[in-house]
Parts: structure tokens; sequence; C-alpha cells
């Protein structure tokens, strides 16, 4: 038997292969083809349909990297195929084994009418069904000639990856461009075959269902002519009628198929590139929702469907149409399917508020699900993010990537820092671009962990980033297996749909704490520093440039800018995408974002500034403006006032080489190898670098991992270190009380300035690095005298709990992690912070010495080279700052988070002080925005949050008489669930849980 079930499975597959596939299109005639390219950047499609063109023939090459040619095709259907179906076939030279990493297409009418994309798996176009013979055929092809970036060999440099290098060699080869007729029976046949062949591999050796198919596929093969598969395909569709028709088993795992096409905002290509992308995948969709009844298609991404409306007037028009028939999807909520790890805490939240407006403004449709597949792992402050922007649900599929560790549920409860608990799903068929293949369905079934509790699970269905989305073959597929025996069952549905169903079936499903870390990509944490700097500096400017413009127009009547900040806010949203911000773009990303982001702080210092000035009044006065959310140097928080007086800072030679730096209440010894070999906090009489150690020491490794240049860093890459501990160079500084010092290595070059402020508890570190390094990562290194199991890193609204050990797997495997602002260790009554103004990665770990004590060592990721997909990745000049922080406590560590993130501006006016808009007594709450509601009332909106993981009682006084407060959602709504605060005049008061997130609005009397 097992002979027999060999033969039938290859003679089955060399009859789809030789015989029935082929014959799907039996007869076919050229079309006549003439192409212009354009000379630069894509141009209007009315400008591509009027150009004038020259002929080119099938087999000549075309398509200068990064190039745009416009080919006319033309032709007339032959009278003798009156009644058949015809299509065009419209091959630009595809390779079908990678679908969306090449050239495409988008085919239009000669009236500029938009027909469908084209895609390696995806390149028909139809004519006629029926034609009536002798029609005349003339279509437009707008083709990208998008270079394949992998290079020579997978993940090797290359530098196709900007066009600026690229070169100009044809890229393709026209393969086919005819009329043909389609044969649907046996293009039915041949799926027909497909699915009973697949689902009959996957099948148990000894299951019963198993033969029937078989011998129903043996019979149907005997039914065909082999010479005229045409006349005969009808015959042998009939013999596999009875084992198609035969019911799934009620216990059949159900599976709910959404028509997806998961396009990277900007990854192998630039982002102008998605723009096109996104408009031949909902071309390719709209027509295919269409012609299929049952399809239900899901896009996220607000920014690219405003992309459409945009820049594609004509698809746009499409688009809305099938969104008001309820079966194109805006999907996700947020404004791009963006990293969750590195975002700040307001632009995670708005995130969700620029996505779900759009899409509630547009369609009306206000999504309570969040769609992230491909993110790198989620931060452990999502979950309330979530909540709080009106959702409760969130999809991924990249958990499945982990290398170490199977993570133990596809459907579970999440729960996030504070508490709040959001209904998870990861799809088992583990990938976010189904085709329907008999194998993916079987794995999800197999794979879905949470059988027996529940059966529902989720399968994006369709080719992602330019392949094209859903197909018809895919559709054809889950027709079949709508209610097959030995498959899990498919049916299109909406993500609503699904999680409705699924969140009923499963109300008990266990709950998993804390942070979703992805065991893979760690590197991206680190990658293209230029970028991260740009958006750590942006978010940090729009929180600047909304709290003194909200200030100012409630003060003075300045003109608060809604539109230019909307606008800016929707700018670095964008390059929060998955692959920009962390760095796993291609060049010309990078190139461009670093242009992006000087323009962006170029305007934003253009609205602070006015409204500084405007708060200040003319005058000479010297006022300093505080806009981090603690008192500064005897400045309210979001207040200014003339400076106060410092204290002394000292600087006096070390016996043994090097400099001594005492403020009073530090004493910080650095030895001639500019290392901080004591950082003593006076007050505590404690030493905070570990015994023999030395601090700020920078750390060269190699750096290549085994795949996935600019993502990984694999865990061997500590197995070799260099510490850069000669310098050329420790001298004072230029302020006479601080210390400068310059290290060379390699091809690079290293300036730091380590400083005391005076009265402050914190060593300032700044960092400068002329890196032109190749495969290596620079790490900055503190090893402290701190015996701690666990340590704090901040992520959004709060901080998360890591390990210091590697007792388990789960937890080795966090031997990179993501911070924002500080990483905290503590012992009882006494800790030490590290932090930062513009880096995320970092790693922990302690080893114990031979004096009994524990040395925990903070080290802060600082560059890395990888050189794929960038051969350039970080070469140039790079500003880092870093403080270290001795007997810093929780809150102190919040504090100094800010302060070196938010540094104070100095502005002459009339002014002696600028009260706060607004301000909270309590240190432990955090105000991390300040802004006029975005409806344009007046209203002012408050966000804050309890920092250190404790219960407070906050008091925010406002600077202002307040008719009215309304506790809010992210989107400024009323939360009607929401426990009215306590209410004194312009005094508002509220009991906060641990991390609790509050927005609060605030009517002007």
């Amino acid at each position: 038997m097992h002979d027999d079930r060999r033969l039938v499975e290859a003679r089955l597959a060399r009859v789809l292969d030789e015989r029935i596939r082929p014959a799907v299109y039996p007869e076919s005639v050229p079309l006549e083809v003439a192409v212009w390219h354009a000379p630069g950047e894509p141009v209007p499609v009315a400008e591509g349909l009027a150009a004038e063109t020259r002929p080119v023939s099938v087999g000549e090459k075309w398509g200068a990297p990064w190039g745009t040619s416009w080919f006319r095709v033309t032709g007339t259907v032959p009278e003798e195929w009156a009644g058949r179906t015809v299509e065009a076939l419209l091959d630009l030279g595809f390779d079908e084994s990678m679908p969306g990493f090449q050239c495409e297409g988008l085919v239009y009418r000669p009236d500029g009418t938009p027909v469908k994309g084209l895609n390696p798996r995806n390149h028909w176009v139809r004519v006629g069904a029926p034609v009536e013979g002798g029609e005349e055929v003339g279509l437009h092809i707008e083709a990208a000639s998008n270079p394949v970036v992998f290079g020579p060999r997978p993940f090797g440099p290359t530098r196709m990856g900007d066009k600026e290098t690229a070169g100009g060699e044809p890229q393709y080869r026209l393969a086919r461009m005819d009329l043909a007729v389609f044969d649907e029976t046996v293009w039915e046949l041949v799926l027909d075959l497909e699915v009973l062949g697949e689902l009959m591999a996957e099948l148990p050796e000894e299951s019963a269902r198993r033969w029937d198919i078989l011998r129903a596929v043996d019979r149907a093969l005997d039914a065909i002519d082999l010479q005229d598969v045409g006349a005969t395909a009808a015959e042998a569709r009939a013999r596999l009628e009875d084992v198609l028709s035969s019911p799934a088993a009620p216990s059949a795992h159900r599976i709910s198929a959404v028509g997806h096409a998961h396009i990277d905002s900007a990854w192998l290509w630039p982002l102008r590139e998605t723009v096109r992308k996104v408009a031949r995948t909902t071309s390719n969709m709209t027509a295919l929702l269409e012609d299929e009844p049952d399809f239900v298609f899901a896009m996220s991404q607000a920014q690219q469907w405003a992309w459409v409306k945009e820049h594609r007037p004509e698809v746009w028009a499409r688009v809305k149409k099938a969104v008001a028939d309820g079966r194109f999807v805006p999907a996700g909520g947020m404004w791009v399917e963006s990293d969750t790890n590195m975002p700040g805490s307001e632009a995670m939240a708005r995130q969700f508020v620029h996505g779900k407006r759009f899409f509630i403004d547009e369609f009306g449709v206000d999504n309570e699900e969040a769609w992230l597949p491909d993110t790198f792992g989620f931060a452990a402050g999502l979950p309330q993010i979530i909540k709080a922007a009106g959702s409760k649900w969130l999809l991924t599929q990249k958990i499945s990537w982990s290398r170490t560790n199977r993570f133990p549920h596809h459907t579970f409860r999440w729960e996030g820092i504070d508490g709040t608990r959001i209904f998870t799903h990861f799809p088992p068929v583990d990938t976010y671009n189904c085709s329907m293949k008999g194998s993916e369905i079987a794995h999800a079934a197999r794979n879905f962990k949470d059988k027996g509790a529940a059966r529902h699970s989720l399968a994006p269905t369709g080719w992602g980033d330019g392949g094209g989305g859903t197909t018809r073959e895919m559709v054809a597929r889950a027709a079949r297996l709508r209610d097959l025996e030995g498959s899990a069952t498919v049916a299109w549905e909406t993500p609503r749909e699904f999680f409705r169903k699924a969140e009923a079936e499963y109300p008990e499903a266990p709950v998993w704490v804390g942070e979703l870390y992805l065991e893979l990509h760690r590197a991206t944490l680190t990658s293209q520093a230029g970028t991260k700097q740009g958006n750590r500096r942006s978010e940090h400017l729009l929180h600047d440039a909304e709290l003194w413009a909200a200030t100012a127009a409630v003060r003075t009547g300045f003109s608060y800018p809604y539109e230019e900040l909307d606008r800016i806010w929707k700018t670095v949203l964008l390059h929060q995408f998955h692959d920009i911000l962390p760095g796993s773009s291609i060049a010309w990303v990078h190139r461009e974002a670093r242009d992006t982001y000087r323009a962006v702080a170029e305007e934003l210092n253009g609205v602070i500034d006015a409204a500084q000035r405007a708060l200040a009044g003319e005058g000479a006065n010297a006022l300093v403006f505080n806009s981090a959310p603690h008192v500064r140097d005897g400045v309210p928080a979001g207040g200014a006032r003339t400076p106060a007086v410092g204290g002394e800072c000292t600087l006096v030679p070390r016996p043994e080489g090097g400099f001594v730096l005492d403020n009073g209440r530090l004493r910080i010894g650095i030895d001639a190898r500019g290392l901080v070999v004591s950082a003593f906090d006076l007050a505590a009489d404690r030493e905070t670098v570990a015994p023999g150690r030395a601090a700020n020491l920078l750390q060269l490794h190699p750096d290549l991992p085994n795949m996935w240049d600019a993502w990984d860093v694999d865990e061997f890459y500590r197995n070799t270190v260099t510490d850069l501990d000669e310098a050329d160079e420790v001298t004072p500084g230029e302020d006479g009380v601080s210390v400068r010092v310059v290290r060379t290595f390699g091809e690079s070059r290293v300036t730091q300035v380590l400083s005391l402020a005076p009265g402050e508890w914190r060593l300032d570190i700044d960092t400068e690095v002329d890196w032109h390094e190749t495969e290596k990562f620079l790490k900055l290194a503190f090893p402290l005298d701190v015996h701690a199991e666990r340590y704090a890193s901040e992520t959004q609204f709060g901080h998360v709990f890591r390990p210091t050990h590697t007792n388990t797997s789960w937890e080795a495997a966090k031997f990179e992690a993501c911070n924002h602002r500080f990483v905290h260790l503590e012992e009882p009554g006494w800790g030490v912070a590290v932090v930062n103004d513009s880096t995320y990665g970092h790693d922990v770990t302690r080893t114990v010495r031979s004096d009994g004590g524990t040395t925990t060592t903070v080290r802060a990721s600082l560059l890395r080279a990888p050189r794929f997909p960038d051969p350039e990745t970080d070469q140039g000049v790079h500003r880092f700052r870093h403080a270290l922080v001795p007997g810093a406590a929780i809150g102190d560590a919040v504090r100094e988070g800010w302060r070196i993130n938010l540094p104070q501006r100095k502005v002459a006016g009339g002014a002696a002080e600028v009260a706060p808009l607004v301000s909270v007594a309590q240190d432990a709450v955090v105000v991390t925005a300040v802004k006029l509601a975005d409806d344009g009332s007046g209203d002012v909106v408050v966000r804050f949050h309890e920092s250190r993981g404790g219960r407070s009682r906050a008091t925010l006084a406002a600077g202002f008489a307040v008719a009215e407060v309304t506790v809010a959602d992210l989107l400024e709504r009323p939360l009607d669930e929401a426990v009215a605060p306590e209410r004194d005049g312009d005094r508002i008061t509220l009991r906060l849980r641990p991390f609790e997130l509050v927005t609060l609005r605030l009517k002007r009397a």
C-alpha cells in the first residue's frame, strides 16, 4: 500500500506540472508592447499614460534599479475565441519564489482607471468572460524595477539599497505579454487536485480518509486525456466530488481566514515605493472583492490608507466603496505597525490616537483590535495603552520566531505592568503570509496549543510586501476547505468576528504577565543609532512644543499650531515603523530619515522658541524654562524662573594619575586611563564601582550573527571582548572642572567629557564617537558593587523588572533588552541608576567576586556596524549622553531620566517667572503631556501616570480657571466608567494604582 501511495503522489505531481497546469491557458497570441522609461522619480499617472513610447520585445531587458517604466500593451481578441474567457498574461520577468521583493506593476486602462496589480504570483488581467471576439485590448502598466536587495548571497552586502549607489544596469527581462484563453474548468481541477493532494499528505498513514482521497485522485487522473486536458477536465472533477463534499468532523479546528497583505511601510524599499506597493495591493484586493462574494480583506496602518487617499485618488474611490460594503476592513487602529519596544510613552499612545482617529473620521470604524503581526516583541506597558485607546484585543505572529523557548499559548490574556489584561492571539499557522496550503492548515490545527479549551484560530491570508495580497487561488482553496473531512474548517471573517468568537469560547484563557520578549532580532535595539537618536529627540521636542504652545495659548493668546503638530506627530510615528526605528531598512530609508529628523527638529525648535518668547515677554531678564515633569534647580516643572546660583565642583589631580571630581555629594575617581575607578556617595558613605573594576569602560566585540545582520546579535558575541582601556589624552575639560578623555581604536576615535553638576548626585558622561568599524559592537560598561536579583528598566508609562540571573532558559534568552531613559538596580536602602539620552539596547549581568560580594554590570549598547541591508550602517560621528546616579531610588532614576532628555532652555524676557499651566505636587506622578485638545475646542488635556509602581494620591493644580473636568481616553473622549475625581476649585485629586495612566480634559471657564 505504501508503494501505491508513493506512485499516486508521484503521478499527481507530474501530471499537474506537465499537463494540467499548462492547460489552464490552452491558446494564446502575443500582444504588441511599447515602453517609456521615466527618467527619474515616479511620475503622476496622467504623465505616464501620455508619454511617448517605443516598441519593445519579450525577452528584452528593462528597468534600472529603482526606476519606473510605463509599458503599453495592445492587441485584438481573435474572432474564433468568441464565447470563451480571455485574459492578458503580463509577466514582467517575475521570480515566483519571491513575491514582494522584486519588480511589480499596476495596470491602468487608457482613461487612467486602475485595474489591478501585477505580482509574481498574480500577473493576469481579465479581458472578458465571455468575449465576443474582435475586441481591441489596450492596457498601460506602471512597472517598478525595484531591485532584489538580498545581494549576491542572502543578506550579503549590497549597494542596491540606495538609488545613489545602485547603478543603472537593467534588472529584468520581459517574460510574457500575451492574450490567452482561460479554461476555468481546468483551473478548478488544478485547485481540486492541489487541495486534496496536500490534505492527503498531511493525514496519518493509517487514516481511512487518506486512502479514500488517494483512490479518488487516482480515478480522476485516469479520466484525463493527457493530449486534451480541457475536454476531459469536467469528468476528472466529477470523480472528485464525493471526497470534496465529505464534511469535516464537528470537533474540527476552526480557522478564520482574513485576507491580508502585510506591507512594510519601508524595508528593502524606500517610503515612496511603499506608496505604490499599497496602491497595487489595494487595486488587487478591490478587484478580488468584486469577483468573490465571500472574501474579506483587512488592511492595517492608517498611514498606508492616507497614502492611497493622497497619492492615488482613483484607487481611493474603489477602496472607500469596498469599506462601505463592509468587506474591506480597516484593522489595528495604529498609524503604522510600529516597533513597540522603543517608542516612548506618548509616542506609543499617539500611534493609537492618530490611527484610530483616521479610521473613525474616514469610515466611522472604531477598531477594537491592535494588529501587529511582524513587530519584534512587545513592551510590558502596551496592554494599558491598548485599553486606554478604547481597544481590547491584540494579534501578533512574531513571537513564533523565538529561537530558544516556545511560547506556551496561542490564545491568552496578556497582563501589563498596571494589571490591565488584553485578550491576545498568536495565529498557530505561524505565518502572516498564509496561502491556504494544506500543510499550513494542518500545521495550524496540530500546532494550536490551547486545543481542548478552545478551537478557533486566525490565518492572515495573502502575499505581503508588494506580493499582491490574497489571490483567487487562495480564495478557491478556502472554499474547498470550508467543510472538508480531515481538515480544519476555513471561513472568511473580519478580525472583529474572529475575536468575538474566540473570546466567547475561552472566557478563562490563561494569563501571561509582563513583556512579550522576542528571542530574536535583539540587535534592532542598537542598529542605526542616528535613526534612534532622531526618534528620541523628536519625541521630546514634541513634548516641549505641545507644553509651551499650550501654556502660551492659554496665557497670551499664542496661536496653537494644531496642523503643524498633527503633521509632525504623523511623521515621527511613521518613522517608528518596525523596520525604520529598529534600523533594519536599506540605506536609502535611513538617509532620508536623517534628513527628516533634522527638518522636524528645526520646525519644532521654532515652535518652542516662539511660544517661550511669547511667555517671557520683552526684556533682558534671564529665564530658565524647565519642561521636565519635576522641579529642577529651583525651577518648577512646566514653568520658568530666573536661575538660582549653583554650588561648586572641584577638580584635583590624583596622586597615582588621573583626576578627582568632587561636588560635595559625589567624589569621582578617574584614573590615568580615563576610567572611573571610584564613584563614592559621600552621604551614604558607599562606593558604587565594584572593587578592582572600572566604570565608563568602552568594550568592543566582534559582531557577525549567523543571519539577519542588522537584526540579530547572537549570544556568542560575548566570547571575545576587547577593553578599550588605553587613552590618548586624559586632561581637564575646557571648563576646568571636567575631565576630557580621548581614545583611538581601529579606524575610530572616541572623545568623552566626564563632569559633575553642582549639588547633584549624578556623574555626566558625554561621549562622541567617530565610528568607522565594520561588524563590531561597542558597549559602555558600568560594573557596580550592588547585589540585586532583578533590575528595573523604563518602558512606556512605567518600568518592567528583569532578572539579573539566568536560572531558566527564558531568563538566559534576554541577554540584550530594551530600556528607555533608565536602568535601575537596588539593594534595600541604596540603589544606582544609569540613565541615557538616546540609547535603548543594554545588558545586565552579575558575577560573584572572590571576596564574596556581587558585581552587577550594566552595559549600554552604543553602536554596531552590520553590512546588510545598509553596508555603511552607523559610519560617522555620533554623540551619546549617559549619567551614573549613585544612591538613586527608583524615583530618582525616573527624575534623572527625564532630566537628561529634556535640557533646560534659557530665554531673555521681561517676566520674572512663568507659572506652570498645570502642576502635580507628588513626584511619583509624572506628567507626560500637556496640550490643547485635538478638536480645537481650547480644552487643556493633561496625561500623567504613577511612575514608581506604588499607589499615589495625586493632586493636579490648574493655573487657570477650570469649568469642567472629564476623565478621558487617549482620543480625548469621555470615559463613562471612570471614577469622577475629587474637585476643589481648580485643584483635582485622584487616587492612582501602580503605573496607572490617566488622561484629564479640562474645560476652561
